[in-house]
């Protein structure tokens, strides 16, 4: 059972409004927006304006941008690197660099004559290249797990 409370207390007298005088010349009457009535006020229709398909895009990649998470080992790809670390860089690219048409052909022909004479091959692994930025995504996750 809930807790009796104390006894009525004499409320207030209320007080009366003083009537508005209505003025018969300036009848109210509210507009009606149903079918065949006034026309509904303009509405912002910012938002469901069909936008180019440019603007759109750019403002999806803000959100998502703001919204992911990136790796500090991917992060360190938005950034350009200053004009020494990137000829050091390039430096060291150079000799990972795989090998070109001419420099295959001369290894196969080297090859097919060591072969033809019988000799033993030493095949050397040829450098490959990992690259697209989805596979290079997927190796550096790799590295991190």
């Amino acid at each position: 059972m809930a807790p009796k409370r104390g006894g009525k207390v004499a409320a207030a007298p209320a007080k009366k409004k003083p009537e508005k005088v209505v003025n018969p010349l300036f009848e109210k009457r509210p507009k009606q927006f149903g079918i065949g009535g006034a026309l509904p006020p303009k509405k912002d229709l910012h938002r469901y304006v069909k936008w180019p398909k440019a603007i759109r895009i750019q403002r999806q990649r803000r959100i998502l941008r703001q919204r992911l998470k990136v790796p500090p080992a991917l992060n360190q790809f938005t950034k350009t690197l200053d004009k020494n670390l990137a000829s050091s860089l390039f430096k060291l690219l150079l000799k990972y660099r795989p090998e070109d048409r001419a420099a295959k052909k001369e290894r196969l022909l080297k090859r097919a004559q060591a072969e033809a004479e019988g000799k033993t091959v030493e095949a050397k692994k040829p450098i490959v290249v990992k690259y697209g930025l989805n596979h290079v995504t997927y190796l550096i996750e790799q590295m991190l797990i």
